[in-house]
């Protein structure tokens, strides 16, 4: 979870929890059952304003709302230097090779059922394993407690949702999603989920605010807040109207303690039903992109602009070969329209570009030099979030901390004592190197190496491997195994230091 404002955190109201919904139309409120689609059932539903009580309300829906328990496998690396080219030399001083091990690791959270087939949709962070884990089991428990095992049909993690589907032939009760843009501040709400494994667990509150902005970033940084006291295990859980419909998906709390203090956020369910609907059918999911580094127009900044408060975004960068770049915007650019939608705090340009399809031609509105500028921009295709990631991230050349284990490459570490990864502009602007070079940097040496005796540092970048040009990690491990090949004890590698310095270095192989 990360930190928000000195001690308050955006928490994850469960870490692995869900919430399902029907998308069912022009059918009675409260949990549905199939067979009884044909029958006039009785609801008792509470008026708008101040119930007596929300028992009747509760009995009705109760029963879609699930339990839902994952089992992971959870790969653990007993060396210490695990990702890092000083892995084998610990494993030779123990006298062997560490092998990995494994060990199981469970979650739980919420979520309710959408259809009488037994779809099931819930938070992507409940079902969704981290790196270095394997999901092995979903269960899904019914508030009588009988259990189901179930599949995960789909996820999506820009939006922190999941669809999973129950193995199971029987009808199963289900509910529906409201119309969350008809949410307003102080209307009454109920969530019902699983707080701390505690099954079936009803809380009541009212609306505190929508389309609330946390600050947190991201293509959905947009929710209902809710004062209805949500917990960890609420996470992927229903947020009811008085309807019985479900407008949002608690999702995070605001908490300087990691328990409710009246500061819950739900997914409103405008967002959440078309997401939902193509995860079950099994479709892509696919966001337009335009490829701009964006950042807030403070008050200081709108004043000197003539701006009104709360209103644009600055360009900070453009991407090369983007959407945005193509359409002519530029660094300084404040984006005030797009699509013909206002660029606010609460709907911001990553949110509405993400809510619209890659090869899209849209009317961007910036001010530029006081003058308004009208644009047009074909999106592109949103990257995953591993890459956008990745575009994201600086090379420090003076850290000593280890590169991502994923980024490493066994045989070079292990022959030449050296962790490389691929020359990116990001590193080539970071090292002051033209991004156009083709190259390997080093991000770690292992000291007791050849390569480390020779004085390679971090920072450094290989240009050549016996006079081949190696831009790849696999063409350098071509040349290592080609050198192998010809019982070559060494190889000839053509560094470019950190000073500027070019030069030609032969490292022994070991």
């Amino acid at each position: 979870m990360s930190n928000v404002r000195y001690v308050y955190g955006l928490t994850s109201a469960l870490l692995v929890g869900g919430a399902a919904v029907t998308l069912m139309t022009g059918q009675p409120v409260g949990a549905q059952v199939a067979q009884n689609e044909t029958e006039v059932m009785q609801r008792i539903v509470p008026r708008a304003g101040a119930p007596a009580s929300f028992a009747d309300l509760t009995e009705q829906l109760q029963p879609a709302v699930v339990n839902i328990a994952t089992r992971q496998r959870v790969q653990i690396n007993r060396n210490p230097f695990a990702g890092t080219p000083f892995a084998e030399l610990f494993n030779r001083r123990r006298g062997g090779r560490s092998q990995p091990q494994t060990r199981e690791a469970q979650s739980l959270g919420s979520g309710f059922i959408i259809s009488a087939d037994g779809f099931v949709v819930t938070n992507n962070h409940v079902v969704a394993p981290n790196d270095r884990a394997t999901l092995e089991e979903i269960t899904v428990t019914m508030p009588d407690g009988t259990e189901y095992e179930a599949e995960l049909v789909g996820a999506d993690a820009p939006s922190d949702l999941a669809v999973l589907k129950i193995k199971s032939d029987r009808t199963f009760p289900f509910v529906k999603f409201g119309d969350s843009s008809q949410a307003r501040p102080g209307d009454w709400v109920v969530a019902i989920g699983n707080p701390f494994g505690l099954k079936g667990t009803v809380t009541s509150g009212i609306i505190s605010a929508v389309y609330r902005n946390t600050g947190q970033g991201g293509a959905y940084d947009r929710f209902i807040q809710t004062d209805a006291s949500i917990n960890r295990g609420n996470s992927g859980g229903p947020l009811f109207d008085m309807r019985g419909n479900v407008i949002g998906i608690n999702n995070a709390i605001f908490s300087p303690s990691g328990g409710s203090v009246g500061i819950g956020f739900a997914i409103p369910a405008e967002i959440a039903a078309p997401i939902v609907q193509q995860l079950k059918e099994g479709s892509e999911i696919e966001r337009g992109f335009l490829g701009v580094g964006l950042g807030p127009v403070t008050e200081d900044m709108a004043d000197s602009l003539g701006l009104e408060a709360n209103r644009g975004e600055i360009v900070q960068s453009v991407q090369d070969d983007s959407a945005a770049q193509s359409a002519g915007l530029q660094p300084g650019d404040i984006i005030t329209s797009i699509n013909d939608q206002e660029v606010t705090k609460e709907q911001t340009v990553i949110f509405l570009i993400a809510n619209l399809q890659p090869g899209e031609t849209i009317p961007i509105e910036v001010l530029r030099n006081g003058q308004i500028v009208s644009l047009t921009a074909t999106l592109g295709k949103r990257p995953s979030e591993q890459e956008l990631r990745a575009q994201q991230e600086t090379f420090d050349p003076d850290s000593e901390e280890p590169m991502d284990p994923e980024e490493m490459d066994d045989v070079v570490a292990d022959k030449l004592g050296l962790q490389v990864v691929p020359l990116t502009p990001q590193i080539a602007g970071r090292l002051g190197i033209d991004e156009d070079t083709v190259g390997l940097v080093v991000a770690a040496v292992d000291p007791n190496s050849d390569a480390g005796r020779k004085g390679f540092r971090r920072g450094d970048l290989i240009l050549e491997a016996n006079y081949q040009p190696v831009g790849t990690v696999e063409a350098l491990r071509e040349q290592i195994d080609l050198a192998e090949t010809e019982e070559r004890a060494a190889l000839l590698l053509r560094v470019r230091q950190r000073s500027g310095i070019t030069l030609f270095r032969a490292v022994r192989l070991r």
